[in-house]
């Protein structure tokens, strides 16, 4: 017979599940995850706070010194025997010398600095990040790129301005003022400085009678506006004209075709 006041007894019984420590496997991953962000904030920081050439040189900056190159140096290896920092100025292959390689780092170090002091003039003709020398009327007629030649400074014709009046090599008012703020840069800098005329294409009969002679024309008209401001005679490594033969333009009867290379020529450049 049951006992009526018999205790109730309750086990309570704990489950542990999974077992083990094993709380610290989400803090890496969560560690991860954090880096991965700020790399990708910096990154979008960098791609908003640069130009396209800064943006190049941190390329360049973080490119390891491997044994390939874009210009091909005659090489018998797989990867022509060259580094990628040798498009111009091609180092010894094989050579393996200590003396050799602290000489080809000193080489690179020196296109470096070049490179930065071009993109610091481009910068102060420009205005990047400040004020540009060339008021809003000179900069419509102005573009610049960086080569591997040097700091290229292209002046072109308007359809509301043009850079020589007609069809002459008589420069024009926003030409001579344009050529008079240049010179207040090239003056400064020491580098080679080589002048190249082009002109768009016209009818062939006109064209061949005209084309070489106006180009080479106003070249040399632009050569003589940055010497009489005062840049020296020994600055200019040439002078050329091009004529119609390097259209920038799908139509190359064009008039942005019409136009003036100033070129900062790099050192190794300006010796050849």
């Amino acid at each position: 017979m049951a006992q009526p006041n018999a205790p109730i007894i309750i086990k309570r019984k704990k489950v542990i599940v999974g077992g083990g420590h094993h709380g610290g496997a989400w803090k890496v991953a969560y560690a991860d995850f954090v880096t991965a962000m700020m790399a990708f904030f910096m990154l979008m920081w960098l791609l908003n706070a640069t130009t396209e050439q800064q943006r190049k040189g941190i390329a360049d900056y973080f490119t390891p010194t491997i044994p390939f190159n874009r210009i091909s140096g005659g090489g018998d290896g797989a990867l022509g025997g060259d580094s990628i920092f040798s498009s111009e100025s091609l180092a010894q292959s094989g050579t393996g010398g200590l003396g050799e390689s602290q000489g080809s780092g000193e080489v690179d170090m020196a296109k470096v600095a070049e490179t930065a002091r071009l993109q610091d003039v481009e910068a102060a003709l420009l205005g990047f990040g400040g004020e540009s020398m060339l008021d809003d009327n000179m900069l419509r007629h102005v573009v610049t790129r960086l080569t591997d030649e040097g700091l290229v400074i292209e002046l072109f014709d308007r359809a509301d301005g043009r850079l020589f009046l007609d069809d002459t090599a008589e420069p024009s008012p926003i030409t001579r003022s344009i050529v008079r703020t240049l010179f207040k840069v090239l003056a400064a800098e020491p580098n080679a400085i080589a002048v190249t005329g082009h002109v768009r294409s016209l009818a062939v009969v006109r064209r061949e009678r005209e084309g070489w002679t106006l180009s080479t024309s106003r070249a040399a008209a632009t050569r003589e506006l940055l010497a009489d401001a005062g840049l020296p005679e020994g600055r200019f490594a040439r002078q050329t004209g091009k004529g119609d033969r390097a259209p920038v333009t799908a139509d190359a009867t064009a008039l942005r075709n019409n136009r003036i290379e100033i070129i900062l020529l790099r050192a190794e450049a300006g010796r050849r």
